[in-house]
């Protein structure tokens, strides 16, 4: 063990609208591994361990609105006093912490059987999650298809599926967009025959 990761330093920070900390945790430690070993929340997945995959996406909640921010490459002293959401802190629980409802991406998914193995789901369920709440903050807009699927396309693509299932979260993430208020998709010219 390196001499640095001796050192302590105390971390306070919301996760899933619950305070935690402060907790003493080696200064130059993961967020992933505080959300492992120190919280019990191993919804976050520990993939590559560079940040490439993408399985360790969380939801970092600031005043610019929802981001991704990986987990395996960003320290958790950077989330100091920050709100971030995981997988776990999606769904709708009640007062004893029972299932009460998914949300609507995890829904979708399911309902897409977007998912084989599930061990990128949680970082595509954070991404599709802060597309659809940026989509929804923004102003009414009419898009081609073409230019809402690249949107889409654009938020997802940086998640590796080692099953190859990206058609069937893309489209469930389709489906989600088409069902925001906001946003409405200008039909398509018939070409001549």
């Amino acid at each position: 063990m390196s001499q640095s990761s001796l050192r302590l330093k105390p971390l306070s920070l919301r996760i899933n609208g619950r305070s935690h900390g402060p907790i003493d945790v080696p200064d130059d430690m993961m967020l992933v591994d505080v959300l492992h070993e120190y919280l019990g929340l191993t919804g976050t997945r520990f993939g590559c361990g560079q940040g490439v995959c993408r399985a360790c996406t969380v939801i970092v909640d600031d005043e610019h609105g929802p981001r991704e921010v990986r987990s395996c490459i960003t320290g958790a002293h950077y989330f100091q006093g920050k709100s971030i959401r995981t997988v776990e802190g999606h769904a709708k629980r009640d007062a004893d912490g029972a299932l009460v409802e998914l949300s609507a991406v995890q829904q979708a998914f399911l309902d897409h059987f977007s998912f084989q193995c599930g061990y990128c789901t949680p970082g595509f369920v954070n991404a599709a999650t802060v597309l659809l709440e940026r989509l929804g903050q923004q102003p009414t807009r009419e898009y081609a298809r073409d230019e809402l699927r690249a949107l889409i396309l654009e938020a997802l693509n940086p998640h590796l599926c080692r099953c190859t299932g990206y058609v069937r979260y893309y489209q469930a993430v389709e489906d989600l967009a088409l069902k925001l208020p906001n946003v409405r998709v200008r039909a398509q010219a018939e070409t001549p025959r």
